[in-house]
């Protein structure tokens, strides 16, 4: 075998009127942006200039040239051999599997989702009972040629015999709800539209329920910002021009509302807030009567400080669980009747090192939880009433996906995964107790000869730049002589979600075909050590994550995992920002780059789609002291000149959608042209600036497998070269 030799191709212009000149690196011709001078913004006193602004417009004609001329030179990068063809069908062969869901029970019938292999979107089954053959019951697959209409979202009536779902067309978060009657698999003609972001929350009487709507509607290549999200009841059987208005918060334009029916049907509980943190209220609505206007709400929390998750309810006493007063999450007891918070009553005390992840009600009076402790899953059950642990449930490192269970049922179901274990879904019976759960499927890899043992699984802890211990995992071949070995490190590091080992067939794709080192940094920012650390990486902290993330790469080096030009980093959404940042600040760590769907533009976030709402997380750039946050990391406004052969930029690779309607894909756009543009003419830039612009495809749900497979192939057929992996392709 030879080493590849990374040779960048030249693309041939076509004239329009974006396309001014060709800027020339080596064998690279980059396409170069009109840049329009005028447009200089003043943030408190600072002239910040914005020549790429034309961008924002996804609509236009230049775009759209800016686009297609983009999406040529990267793809004759990346199809310069056969290179892409072999990863592709490498990739395709590897991803058909069959792939099973964790069932749940809804009336007289058990539901689960299942894909054979390479069906695009999957498939909802239904069954009488666990061994009788599944039968059909929702295939978004003959909704679209292309697979690009996917099932977002369902709920059941509380009797079962109703289907409520979300529908999302290439990859928008705008969806449609339909609904289907489970016994003749028929829907009926309701079809509710101007649709993100949606609670679906059936009232007990099942002949209706609430949702989220707005006043306007979109395709999902729209820029303009999401306001004044509006809860609304329907009546199944109706049209949507008869729905009730029942919940507004016209003073917070910007907020989401999540609607909740009690699990005894008697309330409606309302949370709602810029982010993780919300508001609580209720409304009894057996005192309300027909539900025919606005519902009046009673407000128990009125200031978004922390978060609040209903779990369940006896008569009055709901419980929730909530971080007010307990950075690692508590499950405390309100009582409707009495629900000042000096009464309320905790149920399950804060840990002071693990996270009370979620909680789960079942069999009547016990409760499943997950703890995060060190960044894995615990399983547990306790006594709802005297809070007295019944048992636990041992797992491998890893995390507990999904669980499904009920109160009014002893039957309860979970799906184990990790980065080596692509699921198992375990059954389990109360009414048995001394029975250990059962794998009801054990999901097996179209990877001929694949031994999870052969692959080693370690968590190391690694400091930061101010000391603090960051933990992460790194899994590798358990044999091998290849030195230095690929690497690829992931991060993410936001919005409190915390990044437990799963199992990506992208992830093992690369360490089982390039014989490389999976890295996943779990660095502040994330949800990993509860509030403290997820505070420790937002706003005015947000250079912690970047710190942090560029601290692993030193890790891995100085503990001779690997070096630098051999590492690729790797994140999406808020981790593409991740990705934006650390290739600014210090590009000598890293050989390559993938930054996909982020946020780069730190001055303008908050005026497209979702933005406003996002303010919590990174700060308003129209206050001066987040604007100088802002500004010292935003990757758009922190483009350089490479002024050396020390400081070139890795090789890099970003990629967007065109109906990304989370974070538009102006960020990824502009970005590119400063990059392209600094480095243009720049002696020491010899790594290519690619960007790939998905048709048809959203923020990074819902793809179907073959838009999956695609990106994934540009992307390795892209480490494969950039990091010249010296393996057979």
């Amino acid at each position: 075998m030879r080493p590849t030799v990374m040779i960048a191709y030249c693309l041939v212009i076509v004239s329009a009127a974006t396309i001014e000149s060709s800027q020339v690196v080596h064998d690279i011709t980059y396409p170069n942006a009109r840049r329009d001078e005028s447009v200089v913004d003043d943030f408190h006193g600072t002239k910040v200039a914005d020549p790429y602004r034309w961008l924002e417009d996804p609509h236009s004609g230049e775009t759209k040239q800016f686009i297609d001329a983009q999406n040529k030179l990267s793809l004759s990068f990346l199809a310069k051999s056969d290179t892409w063809k072999k990863m592709n069908e490498k990739l395709t062969k590897m991803w058909n599997y069959p792939k099973f869901g964790v069932p749940q029970c809804k009336g007289k019938y058990y539901f689960s989702f299942r894909n054979s292999g390479l069906q695009n979107q999957d498939v909802l089954y239904k069954q009488k009972s666990l061994t009788d053959e599944p039968t059909v019951f929702l295939d978004p697959n003959a909704l679209s040629v292309d697979g690009t209409i996917a099932l977002q979202s369902t709920s059941f009536s509380y009797d079962g015999s109703i289907l409520s779902y979300t529908l999302s067309e290439s990859g928008s978060d705008w969806v449609k709800i339909k609904f289907r009657n489970v016994e003749s698999g028929k829907d009926y003609p309701d079809l509710l539209r101007q649709i993100k972001f949606t609670s679906l929350a059936w009232t007990y009487d099942n002949k209706g329920l609430f949702y989220n709507r707005y006043d306007q509607n979109g395709d999902g290549t729209e820029i303009d910002l999401n306001v004044n999200q509006k809860l609304y009841y329907h009546r199944v059987g109706e049209p949507q021009e008869k729905d009730v208005l029942v919940v507004e918060f016209l003073e917070n334009p910007s907020w989401l509302i999540e609607a909740v029916v009690s699990s005894c049907g008697k309330y409606l509980i309302v949370l709602s807030g810029p982010t993780t943190d919300n508001v609580l209220y209720f409304a009894d609505l057996s005192k309300n009567g027909p539900i025919i206007g606005i519902i009046p709400l009673t407000p128990i929390v009125t200031k978004p400080e922390s978060t609040y998750k209903y779990v369940t309810n006896t008569e009055s006493n709901a419980m929730f669980l909530t971080t007010r007063n307990a950075p690692n999450c508590r499950l405390v007891v309100i009582d409707f009747d009495n629900y000042a918070e000096e009464n309320w009553r905790t149920l399950f005390e804060e840990d002071l090192k693990d996270v009370l992840h979620w909680a789960q009600v079942v069999d009547n009076d016990k409760i499943i939880i997950s703890y995060i402790h060190d960044v894995k899953s615990t399983l547990q059950v306790n006594s709802l009433k005297s809070g007295e642990l019944i048992r636990r449930f041992m797992f491998e490192n890893g995390q507990v996906v999904a669980i499904i269970g009920s109160e009014k049922s002893s039957e309860v179901f979970f799906q184990f995964q990790s980065y080596l274990t692509p699921g198992i879904i375990y059954r389990y019976d109360f009414s048995t107790p001394d029975v250990e759960p059962t794998v009801l499927h054990e999901t097996k890899l179209n990877l001929e000869g694949f031994n999870k043992n052969d692959f080693v699984m370690e968590q190391v802890f690694y400091s930061s730049r101010d000391g603090t211990n960051i933990p992460m995992y790194i899994v590798q071949k358990r044999a091998s002589s290849k030195v230095p070995r690929p690497c690829l490190l992931y991060g993410y590091g936001g919005f409190n979600a915390p990044l437990l080992p799963q199992f990506s067939l992208p992830f093992l794709f690369f360490i089982h075909e390039f014989d490389g080192i999976l890295a996943v940094a779990n660095i502040r920012g994330g949800g990993e050590y509860g509030e403290k650390w997820y505070d420790a990486g937002r706003l005015l902290n947000k250079q912690n994550s970047f710190d942090d993330f560029q601290a692993a790469a030193e890790y891995l080096v100085e503990k001779k995992y690997t070096e630098h030009k051999k590492i690729a980093i790797k994140g999406v959404s808020n981790g593409g920002l991740l990705v934006g940042a650390c290739i600014n600040q210090r590009p000598d760590l890293f050989g390559a780059a993938v930054a996909q769907v982020g946020a780069m533009d730190m001055l303008r976030f908050h005026k497209f789609t979702i933005g406003e709402r996002i303010i919590p997380e990174y700060g308003d750039p129209r206050e001066k002291i987040h604007f100088e946050n802002l500004y010292k990391y935003s990757p758009l406004h922190n483009v350089h000149a490479p002024n050396s052969t020390q400081n070139p930029y890795p090789s890099t690779l970003i990629t967007t959608a065109d109906h990304d309607d989370r974070v538009s894909p102006l960020h990824s756009l502009k970005l590119t042209a400063t990059l392209q543009n600094a480095v243009g003419n720049n002696q020491f830039q010899k790594n290519p600036i690619l960007l790939r612009v998905y048709s048809k495809a959203g923020h990074h749900d819902d793809k179907p497998t073959a838009k999956l497979i695609q990106e994934e192939t540009d992307i390795n057929t892209f480490l494969f070269q950039a990091l010249q992996i010296d393996i057979d392709a």
